[in-house]
């Protein structure tokens, strides 16, 4: 299995390794939108510059990278983004902006690149690790790719799984798999991460092209990340378990007056709605709608979940 080990944010390492409930972090890239080749599930090891020491300080595994406007990745991380508010993240990412020549918008209207990562782990002092021997002294790198079964890349990764398991913080492997039995420990090979709240939001509007599905809207403010089978009803964080909706359509969907039809996608709006609060007739114009759907075929709405809101949600 390839991890990789990648400078890391003096402030954000601070701000993060003060925290302890957070099942996801993002991990920003203020000015490079460039998209990261990782698989879902592969470590990401993070590591201190020279100045600070250059340890091995934690490790998350990633799960999806998007690029998104600062302000919708605050409203979606939060402190997740290694800062207390919104005025503190802006002052780190225009920190580093500044020094690239790229302009930061005071509101946050610009992208930035995000690495979402799941099951975040951050050592104490005590235990920071050393780094490969092969991690140049001079210079400037951003990160390196390690076989984490052979060589330096095998003794930072059986480190920081010791170090997990010896300190207390082996409640964080709730986030390595997605599924039931995966393996956690022992021969290095690659999980599917849990997607966290955050990680969730930011994705599903990715996969729809920061479109509503119904009513192609683009405005960012007025669109929200729906679960299909709610997280409450053991719906999970995935994106085959979201829509991206206007609010008051995330609204109906949710109090079942609209649905969608797991044969054909198309947008269907429930007579109660009439009945109820007699109107409805801006929803009833978009009855039989076919909805904006994914370009992957892993994040396309998913049948199970839309037959359980069709049974269990929706008024008919």
């Amino acid at each position: 299995m390839t991890g990789t080990i990648s400078i890391t944010d003096w402030d954000w390492f601070q701000f993060l390794s003060a925290q302890n409930d957070l099942d996801e972090v993002n991990f920003w890239r203020p000015a490079d939108l460039r998209r990261p080749n990782l698989a879902p599930g592969t470590p990401f090891i993070f590591k201190l510059n020279a100045d600070h020491g250059g340890h091995i300080v934690g490790y998350g595994i990633f799960a999806r990278h998007t690029i998104m406007p600062m302000s919708l990745v605050w409203d979606a991380f939060q402190r997740g983004n290694g800062a207390a508010n919104f005025a503190e993240l802006h002052r780190m990412l225009k920190r580093i902006r500044d020094a690239k020549g790229k302009a930061s918008d005071p509101f946050g209207n610009f992208d930035i690149g995000c690495l979402m990562l799941s099951a975040p782990v951050f050592f104490d002092r005590a235990d920071w690790i050393r780094p490969p021997a092969d991690w140049p002294s001079t210079g400037v790198m951003q990160g390196k790719s390690y076989d984490l079964a052979t060589g330096g890349g095998a003794r930072v990764w059986e480190a920081c799984l010791a170090l997990t398991r010896s300190s207390g913080l082996a409640r964080r492997e709730s986030g390595f798999a997605a599924e039931p039995g995966a393996p956690r420990y022992g021969t290095p090979s690659l999980v599917a991460p849990r997607l966290g709240q955050g990680t969730f939001r930011l994705a599903v509007t990715d996969a729809y092209g920061r479109a509503c599905a119904v009513t192609n809207e683009h405005s960012l403010p007025v669109l929200e990340a729906a679960h299909i089978r709610p997280y409450a009803d053991e719906g999970p964080h995935r994106v085959a378990n979201g829509l991206l909706l206007r609010t008051d359509i995330h609204r109906l969907f949710d109090k079942g007056y609209v649905t969608i039809t797991p044969d054909d996608m198309r947008f269907v709006v429930s007579r109660r709605l009439k009945e109820d609060y007699e109107n409805g007739t801006t929803y009833y114009e978009m009855n039989g709608r076919v909805i904006h759907l994914p370009k992957a075929a892993a994040d396309l709405p998913s049948r199970e979940h839309l037959e359980w809101h069709a049974r269990e949600r929706f008024r008919g």
